[in-house]
C-alpha cells in the first residue's frame, strides 16, 4: 500500500503572517498531520482516530507528501495501532509535547522504517525556544484543544465489515491474535467462520462440505412456507457462532434449491443432516431446539474431542501467563561511559534521552527518536567492534524495548536484520562470548515478547526462531553462571507461554513441532542436572509443563519425554524445595 502524509495548517495561514512579529521567528504553519493508506486517514486527537481521506473538520490538506510503500498485512498494522492506544490516549494529548505529529512520526517509522519530515516534528520546540512561546504555552494548548481533539463526524468514519475495526474509529480494543478470523476454501474464495452459510446450488454445497472433510458440517433444510423452521433460526445462528471454525453450518431453502432437495431426497422441513469427517453421521426431522443444540454440540465434540488434560485441575498450567520482562533501567550515564566513543553518538544520546524521559514521566512525554539511526549503529558495532564493548549498546536497546513503539518497529523491520544480528552474535562467538553480552542478549530476547506481533513472529518465523533456540540451548549449558541459566529458562518460558495461549484458545500451535522438540530436549537435559538455582528450576519446570499441556497424545513430544525419562527428572525436583511441590505435581500429571 502507498502511504501518504497529509499536512494541514491549524492556523489557516495566520502563522505565516504573524509569527515573525509575535515570536521573533518565521513559522510557515501550525502543522497537523495524518497518515493515509488503504483509503483511510489515521491521526491522533481524541485518541487514535480514522476517517475518509480529507474528511475531517480541518478541510483539505495544504500538502500531500508521498512517504513510500508498505507491504505489511493489515492485521499486523491494526495490531500495532492497538498497542499504541496505551501511549496515545485522549488524556495524554499535548499540543507541544505529545501531539498528532508525534503519532504520525511513530506510525510512519513502523510502516516504512522512517519518520516524517523534521521541520514538522521540530516545530513545537522551535516555538518553545522563544520567550513568548514559552509564556503562552498553557494558553495555546488549552485554546487549540477544541480544534485538535474534535470528534469525527459519524458520516466520515469508514464503515468496515472487518471485526478488527470494530472499536473507536476502527482501532481494536485489545491485543488479540493477528491471525485472520477467516479461513480459505478451494478456488481462493473466503469462507467466513462463525456464521450460517446460505446455499442455493449443489456446487457451493459440495465446496462447503469439502472444506469440512476433516471436521464436521450440518445442513438445515428449510423452506419459506415452514413456520416451525423459523422457530429454530436464532438457535441455529447461535450454534454457528459457538462452533466458530470447528464446524460448517449451512441452510438450504428447498423452495429455491430444487436440485439439492432432489439429491438428498428431503421430504419434510425442517430436516437436519450432519456430517463427520466427510461422512454422513445423522439425520433428524423436527423443530426441537433442545434436540438441535444437543446434536450439533455432540457432533462438534466428536469432531474435536477435548484433550484429557482439560479434565485435570491444574492451577498453573490451565491459565494464561505473562511473559518475563527485564525492565530494570541501569545508571544510564555509566552505561554510556562503557561505550567509549559510541557513547557520544547522536543516535545513542537520543535513545538514552528517550529511555530516561519515559522512565521519569511516562511514554506520552517521551517522543520516539530515530530508531533506524540507532539500529544502523548497533548493526555496525556488532559487525566491527570487539565483543567486550557490545553489551552496553545491546542493554540500551533492551531498556527501550519495553515501549511498544520500539518493539513494533523491530517487528516491522525489513528481514528483521537487527534482531537476527543481536540474537546470533553470542552463538557466533561460542565459548568466547563475554558473560555480559550473553546475559543482556538473553534479557533483550525476553523483552521482545512485550510485542504481541513480535512474539508471534519469533515463534513462527524460522529465521527468528532458529537463533532464539540456539541462544537458549547454548545458554542452558553454561554450568558456570546460574544467572545465565535463569535468563535462558525465562526465555524458554516466554516461548512456551505464547504457544500455550494458542492451545487454551483451541487454536493451532504457533511454534512448530520440530522447534518444540528441540526446546523441550534442552529443558529436560538441563533440569536433570540443575541442582543449584531455584529460579532456574522454577522456569524450567513451568516451561516444560506449558509445552506438554494439551500436546498431541501421539506426537513427538510425548515420545521424547518417554525416551529421556522426563517424569523421573521432574519428580526428583520435589526434594529440592517444598515450594515446587504443587508445580511438580502438575507437570507430572501432564507427563503421565
Amino acid at each position: 500500500m502507498e502511504v501518504e502524509l497529509y499536512v494541514y495548517d491549524l492556523s489557516k495561514g495566520l502563522a505565516r503572517q504573524m509569527s515573525q512579529s509575535f515570536l521573533g521567528v518565521q513559522i510557515d504553519a501550525v502543522y497537523h498531520t495524518a497518515l493515509v493508506f488503504g483509503g483511510i486517514e489515521y491521526f491522533f486527537g481524541a485518541g487514535i482516530q480514522q476517517t475518509y481521506p480529507g474528511a475531517t473538520h480541518h478541510g483539505r490538506p495544504m500538502e500531500v507528501i508521498p512517504l513510500g510503500k508498505t507491504d505489511l498485512p493489515m492485521e499486523i498494522i491494526l495490531e500495532y495501532l492497538s498497542s499504541l492506544r496505551q501511549v496515545y490516549t485522549v488524556e495524554s494529548y499535548d499540543l507541544f509535547t505529545h501531539n498528532c505529529n508525534n503519532f504520525t512520526n511513530d506510525f510512519a517509522m513502523f510502516l516504512l522504517g522512517k519518520g516524517i519530515p523534521n521541520h514538522i516534528t521540530s516545530l513545537p520546540q522551535t516555538v518553545l525556544n522563544t520567550p513568548f512561546g514559552q509564556m503562552l504555552k498553557p494558553q495555546l494548548d488549552s485554546a487549540m484543544r477544541g480544534i485538535t481533539q474534535a470528534p469525527v463526524a459519524p458520516a466520515a468514519i469508514p464503515q468496515s465489515s472487518s471485526s478488527s475495526r470494530s472499536n473507536l474509529n476502527g482501532v481494536r480494543d485489545s491485543h488479540s491474535s493477528s491471525v485472520s478470523n477467516s479461513s480459505y476454501i478451494s478456488g481462493g474464495s473466503e469462507l467466513p467462520v462463525g456464521q450460517v452459510h446460505h446455499v442455493t446450488t449443489l456446487k457451493k454445497l459440495d465446496v462447503l462440505l469439502t472444506s469440512a472433510k476433516n471436521s464436521c458440517a450440518v445442513i438445515f433444510f428449510t423452506s419459506a412456507t415452514c413456520p416451525p423452521c423459523k422457530l429454530v433460526y436464532p438457535a441455529y445462528d447461535e450454534l454457528a457462532a459457538e462452533a466458530g471454525d470447528k464446524a460448517v453450518l449451512m441452510k438450504v431453502d428447498l423452495s429455491e434449491a430444487f436440485e439439492i432437495g432432489s439429491k438428498y431426497q428431503v421430504r419434510a422441513t425442517p430436516t437436519f443432516m450432519s456430517f463427520l469427517k466427510g461422512e454422513k453421521e445423522n439425520e433428524w426431522v423436527g423443530a426441537s431446539e433442545g434436540q438441535l443444540r444437543g446434536n450439533v454440540r455432540m457432533l462438534v465434540q466428536m469432531a474435536h474431542p477435548p484433550h484429557p488434560h482439560t479434565n485435570l485441575r491444574l492451577r498453573t498450567l490451565q491459565r494464561r501467563h505473562k511473559t518475563v520482562t527485564y525492565a530494570k533501567i541501569p545508571p544510564l550515564d555509566k552505561l554510556m561511559g562503557k561505550m567509549g566513543t559510541r557513547g557520544t553518538d547522536s543516535a545513542v544520546t537520543a535513545l538514552t534521552d528517550f529511555i530516561r524521559t519515559r522512565e521519569a514521566s511516562g511514554a506520552s512525554d517521551a517522543p520516539l527518536p530515530s530508531l533506524p539511526t540507532f539500529t544502523s549503529l548497533l548493526n555496525q558495532s556488532i559487525d566491527n567492534d570487539p565483543p567486550n564493548s557490545l553489551f552496553p549498546l545491546v542493554d540500551l536497546l533492551r531498556c527501550a524495548l519495553v515501549d511498544p513503539r520500539v518493539s513494533g518497529f523491530l517487528a516491522a523491520e525489513h528481514a528483521h536484520s537487527t534482531i537476527i544480528s543481536v540474537l546470533s552474535k553470542p552463538q557466533g562467538l561460542g565459548e568466547n562470548c563475554p558473560y555480559s553480552l550473553r546475559i543482556v542478549t538473553l534479557q533483550l530476547a525476553c523483552n521482545l515478547f512485550t510485542s504481541s506481533i513480535l512474539a508471534t513472529q519469533l515463534l513462527h518465523d524460522s529465521t527468528l526462531c532458529t537463533p532464539l533456540l540456539q541462544l537458549i540451548t547454548s545458554s542452558l549449558l553454561d554450568t558456570a553462571h546460574p544467572p545465565i541459566r535463569v535468563a535462558a529458562a525465562s526465555l524458554a518460558f516466554n516461548m512456551a507461554a505464547v504457544n500455550h495461549v494458542q492451545r487454551l484458545d483451541g487454536k493451532e500451535d504457533i511454534l512448530g513441532e520440530a522447534s518444540q522438540v528441540e526446546l523441550l530436549a534442552s529443558l529436560l537435559e538441563t533440569i536433570a542436572n540443575e541442582n543449584e538455582s531455584k529460579d532456574s528450576i522454577r522456569g524450567l519446570l513451568t516451561a516444560i509443563g506449558l509445552l506438554m499441556y494439551a500436546t498431541p497424545r501421539e506426537g513427538e513430544l510425548v515420545e521424547l519425554c518417554q525416551a529421556l525419562g522426563a517424569k523421573e527428572s521432574v519428580v526428583a525436583k520435589k526434594t529440592f524445595s517444598v515450594d515446587f511441590k504443587d508445580l511438580v505435581t502438575e507437570v507430572e500429571q501432564v507427563l503421565a
